[in-house]
């Protein structure tokens, strides 16, 4: 547990091995509201450089109540990386994750030796397209509940898993396996902060990152690097559109979906140790 300055303690993790590189990941997980989930990437790369993680305040065990706002989480990761004793980190985000990266580059660039970023951000426009994907993965029935369950306000637990699951198996491409991925997700992953999801999302469309884009790409890292999936409900256009006005690499997974090291684990550990060995070798 480390505590920051206005008394909030967040909760966090140093795994990997320090013996290999001289500059740590600091891992960034999605939502907005969930806690961290990032453990399996974080232990295909454990063996070649240090790795931090941590529940964002108002998540897991960082408990906290009170307003969210974009500057406020960026603050938290600079306390984090003093509390760590890291001048600077390569940063690595999923979904979520890769806005606070952004917004967090934007803000102390010096702070951030590379970049990478997993299943996002997405340049609109991409909502609409989005949501044809997922309504296409559910059948009218599936659809029907989730409306349901999304109007009533006090969900059971029962509820509010089938809710998640509802919700999120529409992430996965691989439609066999889909369900149990979410049903397993949505067991781990509660409570969600619903209160923390909307105030930070609300704040993304109050200063989005598409008008930060020409600043980012000045800011940007040598070497960063965007890894999706091909398959994603979410457009991959809008990642080769993101990569091409930022001038950085782009992959894209065949097969795979939101969670790309689920569906394509070969592939993606493939992409992503090149991408982590690269940004964080020793320099002489």
């Amino acid at each position: 547990m480390i505590e920051l300055d206005d008394g909030a303690q967040l909760r966090t993790w140093t795994t990997g091995s320090p013996d290999h590189a001289d500059i740590p990941l600091v891992m960034l997980h999605g939502g907005p509201g969930l806690p961290d989930y990032l453990g399996p990437v974080a232990g295909m790369v454990e063996d070649l450089c240090p790795i931090h993680r941590y529940d964002q305040r108002g998540t897991g065990g960082s408990g906290w109540e009170g307003e969210h706002t974009i500057a406020r989480h960026v603050r938290d990761l600079a306390s984090l990386l003093d509390a760590w004793g890291r001048d600077r980190a390569v940063l690595v985000g999923h979904s979520f994750g890769t806005n606070l990266a952004c917004y967090f580059t934007l803000a102390h660039p010096e702070r951030v030796a590379g970049l990478i970023q997993i299943a996002g951000p997405f340049l609109d426009p991409w909502r609409d397209a989005d949501r044809v994907a997922q309504r296409a993965r559910r059948s009218e029935a599936q659809q029907d509940r989730l409306d349901d369950l999304e109007a009533n306000a006090s969900r059971t637990d029962a509820e509010e898993i089938e809710y998640l699951t509802l919700s999120w198996f529409t992430d996965h491409a691989d439609r066999n396996r889909a369900w149990d991925w979410a049903l397993a997700s949505a067991h781990a992953l509660r409570p969600v902060n619903y209160v923390m999801n909307s105030q930070l999302n609300a704040a993304k469309k109050a200063d989005p990152l598409e008008s930060h884009v020409d600043e980012l790409r000045e800011r940007l890292p040598v070497g960063t690097v965007i890894i999706g999936g091909a398959d994603d409900s979410r457009p991959a256009e809008a990642l080769r559109r993101l990569g091409a006005h930022l001038e950085c690499e782009v992959v894209l997974i065949p097969n795979a979906g939101h969670h790309p090291w689920l569906e394509a684990p070969d592939q993606f550990t493939a992409a992503f140790r090149t991408a982590v060995a690269t940004q964080t070798r020793k320099r002489s």
